[in-house]
């Protein structure tokens, strides 16, 4: 996992993403997930390209309950982005890189 991914659980999952300078995109995720294991190197490529502007976070859903039950997550993968430490949008199901970037850019820019 590249050094731009932070790992959240329902222990530091607050602090982290209100203590952040740059808008959060939370990976709800879990092991045995295969569309969670495909866009996992998608986030990693966002990473690098958005690094300073955005930050990622990955939350295995099976060790912080949690938090996956404060947020109703239903389906994973589920991705969302946190700005100033509030949920700003929703993205559920895995896609390709143009696709999650053309859901992304409105909600990081605005």
């Amino acid at each position: 996992m590249s050094v731009e991914i932070i790992e959240l659980n329902d222990q530091n999952f607050d602090e982290r993403i209100k203590a952040s300078a740059t808008p959060v995109l939370v990976d709800f995720w879990a092991e045995w997930c295969g569309p969670c294991k495909m866009i996992a190197p998608i986030l990693e490529e966002i990473a690098e390209d958005k690094n300073g502007q955005l930050t990622i976070g990955k939350l295995n859903v099976d060790n912080a309950l949690q938090v996956a039950r404060r947020f109703e997550i239903m389906s994973i993968p589920t991705l969302m982005l946190f700005r100033d430490g509030e949920p700003v949008k929703r993205i559920v199901g895995a896609m390709s890189k143009r696709a999650l970037l053309k859901e992304l850019d409105p909600a990081l820019a605005g």
